[in-house]
């Protein structure tokens, strides 16, 4: 019987695991690590913001694997011997497969800061950087502050996470505005503003020097480099974004760039090693997308497609329109399309920002033809079919303006901001005409 081996129990892993399942009579194995059992990485914060325990992020009970024939192994894969088609594991054991997918995911960047591996800095990455916040951060009495380094969503999730136990946060941005290679101008201001709003102390434009420790090597100061002031602080969160955990493939022979190259077939170099998920780096990136996608949902789709392949249909992975969702503090993110955070030369956006400042829109379209390429929308919800469909129709920037209603979540909500939208992009259209 064929003997499929997957390194990674994250979403891509399982996903590819689950679809290989429902259309073969394979033997599959799921190696990890980390934790015994699959969970949703994204609900972490909320264990400890104590909405739910570590069980209820598990979307399987523990039966599950057991009643569909997945084996699952506990192990650290420290070498992959694609000649002899084996795994070595860091304790000695060796493992044989016919057909293995690297699904290993990320690991959160690390600069090469003095002081980054004291004890009392973390990512917030893995179920033990979860263990190590409770461990360091129970309270504000044993964490009179905590400073963040790096900008991004897991920072932002971080800096809600200490928030909502009471615990001071300082938040170190390299950036000049908060999100600004992703989100325009206005969208990243407004972030800015609630942030801060939110009383943490937000520092835009500057970089960490060190990281100092105390006497018994735990975290006891950062250090600004622009200004060389010195903040007391007893944890501190590392989170200048991902890279591919590719490390022990360094030696394989298998293919690397950033990640594990592959071609639009998830295929690597080595005929029978494919990868997919966060480790997944495209030869040629898919359209506007990045070459390495560290997305959820991207993830899961890549582990569907393979699966096709694996069980004798040979399937293109072809993600489709570009969407994501997030969450700042408690306003609501979502994006359709391209909104590019610097336009393009071609890209026309329009913006609108509701007066309570907690709720924007940024549609962008093409200033030559007029169609709709994207939006991004804060603290309104909207459906994602109905811009998956406008984006595959190539409908034109009116069409889209006149009919936002159809897309919005909750309408009888939305029809409060309706007039105020359109009236500023009729008003926007006239300026630019």
């Amino acid at each position: 019987m064929e003997h499929i081996a997957i390194i990674g129990n994250g979403i891509s892993g399982v996903t590819a695991a689950r679809h290989i399942r429902k259309m073969s009579d394979k033997r599959i194995t799921i190696i990890s690590a980390e934790t015994e059992y699959f969970f949703s990485r994204t609900a972490l914060m909320y264990i400890y913001m104590g909405h739910m325990k570590f069980e209820h992020t598990q979307p399987y009970e523990n039966w599950f694997w057991k009643k569909n024939r997945i084996e699952l192994k506990n192990g650290f894969v420290s070498e992959v011997n694609h000649q002899a088609n084996e795994l070595v594991f860091a304790s000695g054991e060796v493992m044989a497969y016919d057909k293995l997918i690297i699904a290993v995911g990320s690991k959160p960047n690390k600069f090469g800061w003095p002081g980054q591996d004291l004890d009392g800095v973390m990512g917030m990455y893995h179920k033990q950087d979860l263990e190590n916040l409770e461990k360091h951060a129970p309270n504000n009495k044993v964490c009179n502050r905590a400073v963040i380094v790096g900008g991004g969503l897991i920072g932002i999730e971080l800096a809600e996470m200490l928030h909502s136990r009471n615990i001071p946060v300082t938040f170190l941005v390299r950036e000049n505005s908060f999100w600004d290679a992703v989100l325009p101008a206005g969208e990243s201001g407004m972030i800015n503003r609630h942030i801060q709003n939110h009383h943490i102390d937000l520092r835009l434009g500057v970089n960490l020097k060190e990281i100092v420790a105390d006497d018994d090597g735990k975290v006891k100061a950062v250090v600004v480099q622009e200004t060389g002031e010195v903040i007391d602080c007893n944890v501190v969160g590392l989170t200048p974004g991902v890279s591919p955990n590719v490390d022990f493939l360094k030696d394989s022979g298998i293919e690397l760039g950033r990640g594990v190259k592959v071609n639009r077939f998830l295929e690597t170099n080595i005929p029978n090693i494919y990868a997919i998920g966060d480790c997944a780096e495209q030869h040629e990136a898919i359209g506007n997308r990045r070459p390495i996608e560290a997305v959820w949902y991207t993830g899961r789709m890549m582990g569907e497609t393979l699966a096709q392949t694996i069980c004798g249909n040979r399937t293109e992975y072809k993600p489709g329109h570009w969407f994501n969702s997030a969450k700042f503090l408690d306003i609501e993110y979502q994006t359709y399309g391209w909104v590019f955070g610097r336009p393009k030369e071609y890209e026309q956006q329009f913006h609108w920002i509701h007066e309570d400042d907690t709720k924007c829109i940024t549609v962008s379209y093409h200033k030559e033809t007029a169609e709709f390429l994207g939006i991004n929308t804060f603290g309104i919800r909207m459906r994602h079919e109905v811009f998956d469909r406008w984006l595959t129709e190539k409908r034109d920037v009116n069409y889209v303006m006149q009919h936002l209603a159809e897309a919005n979540f909750d309408p009888e909500f939305y029809s409060v901001y309706e007039s105020d939208i359109l009236s500023a992009y009729k008003k926007s259209q006239l300026q630019t005409a």
